[in-house]
């Protein structure tokens, strides 16, 4: 039995704009060679069909790409780098507990726990939709006993407001959860995340952290440092660190980067 830890590209997006693209060529034919429209009219048309048509070609190969390098078995292997690589930035101690925000389809809770059978890993997702329907509970136990990964636990919860009380974790980890999160000010959900987390616990948070989603993270590092918060650091993980330039930018992953500290 394998691990199935889905894909961030759905194939049902595939889908709908493979079908999209050849719904414009056709009427883009029709239009060009038929007779309904004659003059500045059927060129307008033609026109205006030919540029959604290009805009759905193109959409349709970029997902396309996504996929292949977002598939955790494929020959890029990009999620699995990422992960893994977030991964070893964990350090739970004997008879600690570790926390993942937002885990998906488990793939972090588990390389955590993976990495760290002296302690215990929990992962924590709303699920359902909007955010992924195709990840579940049943799932991220599933891939568990696929792994043969005993430490960890799944339940629901909510990063806008976790239900565990203050200082309950020895770490806490998210990947690609708060900037699909809206309604919601970033740096609070960042905070709602190191309030869970104990005094001298470390924390590794990787999203994609643009100053229009979360601002000057430099003043947000700088003020944990005035909490308190020890080696506080955002590392840009799209220059090689997870994934290669060319290939973030590509795959508008660009302004990944990821946020570690002690509290």
């Amino acid at each position: 039995m394998l691990p199935d830890y889905k894909n961030w590209m759905p194939m049902k997006l595939i889908k709908g704009l493979f079908l999209c693209t050849v719904v414009l060529f056709v009427l883009l034919l029709y239009i060009y060679n038929g007779t309904a429209l004659a003059g500045s009219y059927r060129y307008a048309a033609t026109g205006i069909c030919a540029v959604l048509f290009l805009i759905a070609g193109t959409a349709f190969c970029w997902a396309v790409l996504a996929r292949r390098a977002f598939s955790y078995s494929g020959d890029r292997q990009l999620m699995k780098r990422t992960v893994e690589g977030i991964a070893a930035y964990v350090q739970i101690p004997a008879g600690g507990t570790g926390l993942d925000v937002g885990c998906g389809s488990g793939a972090l809770t588990i390389a955590c726990a993976k990495r760290n059978p002296q302690g215990h890993m929990v992962g924590v997702d709303i699920w359902g939709w909007p955010y992924s329907g195709s990840f579940s509970k049943d799932l991220c136990e599933e891939n568990a006993r696929a792994e043969g990964t005993a430490n960890v636990r799944f339940q629901q919860g909510d990063a806008k407001k976790l239900p565990f009380p203050d200082e309950t974790f020895d770490v806490v980890v998210s990947n690609y959860v708060y900037h699909d999160i809206y309604g919601t000010n970033r740096r609070e959900l960042l905070k709602e995340t190191l309030r869970v987390l104990k005094k001298g616990g470390t924390f590794a948070i990787h999203d994609l952290m643009s100053s229009s989603l979360y601002g000057n993270m430099e003043e947000f590092t700088e003020e944990l440092r005035r909490d308190g918060y020890e080696h506080v650091e955002c590392r840009n993980t799209a220059n090689g660190l997870f994934a290669k330039r060319r290939e973030a930018v590509l795959l508008r992953l660009g302004d990944s980067t990821l946020l570690i500290g002690k509290k």
